[in-house]
């Protein structure tokens, strides 16, 4: 089973922080913010500091005031779409990632505007990340080594290696065991390691 979220998702669990930060929802913060007539986001950010609104609730409300990024209004296709719309080459790649990803068991797609997060039941266990030239499979694996074609990730401190993928033919065999050793490893399975031959 595999679902789609975009940014959407956030802007809720946004609201359901500001609720739990303040006892109060985000329509009521709008009619607080139109009433302190305040001109620029720093102004704003500085009063709901005072106001004991901090981190994501403060940013939804700074964004529901001066205006949401196109990233944040856009579908989670068009996210995607658009990361490869100047390299379509590299899309075949993305697409064979998530087709395996998927074989793994109950999945969760979260576009972003750069990359693509693959969440088992627990947490993300993957990432993908279009380059110029490759696309970047990040994985969260506690106790693998870098080695082979497992190297040192650059995509995120959790997702402790990666692999460079240059052509859909490199999302192999190898690929999949490493993609379903980080999803039984973060979706609360077995995390024992099987070994293949590589």
């Amino acid at each position: 089973m595999v679902m789609i979220r975009d940014w959407r998702r956030n802007k809720e669990m946004w609201e359901r922080v500001l609720e739990k930060q303040t006892n109060e929802g985000l329509n009521i913060w709008k009619q607080r913010i139109s009433e302190a007539s305040l001109a620029s986001e720093a102004e704003l950010r500085t009063w709901l500091s005072v106001q004991g609104v901090t981190g994501y609730a403060q940013s939804l409300l700074v964004m529901e005031r001066f205006g949401y990024p196109d990233f944040m209004l856009a579908t989670a296709d068009e996210l995607i779409d658009k990361q490869y719309a100047d390299r379509p080459h590299l899309r075949p790649i993305y697409d064979a990632i998530i087709s395996l990803a998927t074989g793994c068991g109950e999945v969760v797609i979260q576009a972003r505007r750069t990359y693509v997060s693959l969440v088992a039941p627990r947490r993300t266990f993957a990432r993908v990340q279009p380059r110029r030239l490759h696309v970047d499979l990040g994985l969260r694996l506690e106790r693998c080594r870098e080695g082979g074609r497992l190297e040192a990730s650059r995509i995120h401190h959790t997702m402790r290696v990666q692999i460079a993928l240059n052509r859909r033919e490199d999302v192999d065999d190898e690929v999949r065991h490493w993609l379903r050793q980080a999803y039984a490893e973060n979706s609360g399975a077995s995390s024992k390691v099987h070994s293949i031959s590589l």
